[in-house]
């Protein structure tokens, strides 16, 4: 701001004192400090508002960027959207693909089946046999037919009713 040294406040002040006269010098201070303070705080208020007006600027600039982002997005997913529904279109008019019908697919369901069945383990079957691993898949009621006491039968031992 403003480089004043003591020298120069010193000459001041008496050249003050001379010209206006001490009965007068404290009102003039007085004066003088409140249209200072005023002045700064106007100073302040200007360089609030420039910084505020760059700063709403610089918002502006980037909402602008945002907006042109966000458009460019926009477009390049309606594009994508358009050539995949275009792909679809031509995929499902396409007559080379062919829906097999319900014999062919009873045909392949049994080859699963034959090649599911056939597939070997790595296990070795004799070391099933020694650990007691079932080697035969069998049903429930099969497995409890098998391991019934023989006097079991068909009587049930106990009852329910009274």
């Amino acid at each position: 701001m403003i480089d004043i040294g003591l020298t120069k406040i010193a000459l001041i002040s008496v050249v003050a004192l001379v010209v206006i006269g001490p009965e007068r010098l404290p009102k003039v201070a007085r004066m003088a400090g409140t249209l200072f303070g005023r002045a700064q705080r106007y100073i302040n208020e200007v360089k609030s508002e420039v910084s505020r007006e760059i700063e709403l600027e610089e918002l502006r600039k980037m909402q602008k960027e945002m907006q042109e982002a966000a458009t460019s997005v926009e477009q390049t997913i309606a594009k994508n959207v358009s050539e995949m529904q275009a792909e679809v279109q031509e995929a499902l008019s396409n007559p080379l693909m062919e829906t097999p019908t319900p014999d062919q697919i009873h045909v392949k369901a049994k080859d699963f089946r034959r090649k599911k069945l056939a597939r070997t383990s790595a296990i070795p079957s004799w070391y099933k046999k020694q650990s007691g691993r079932r080697t035969r898949v069998i049903s429930g009621a099969a497995r409890v037919a098998k391991y019934r006491p023989a006097g079991a039968g068909s009587k049930t031992s106990t009852s329910f009713h009274s």
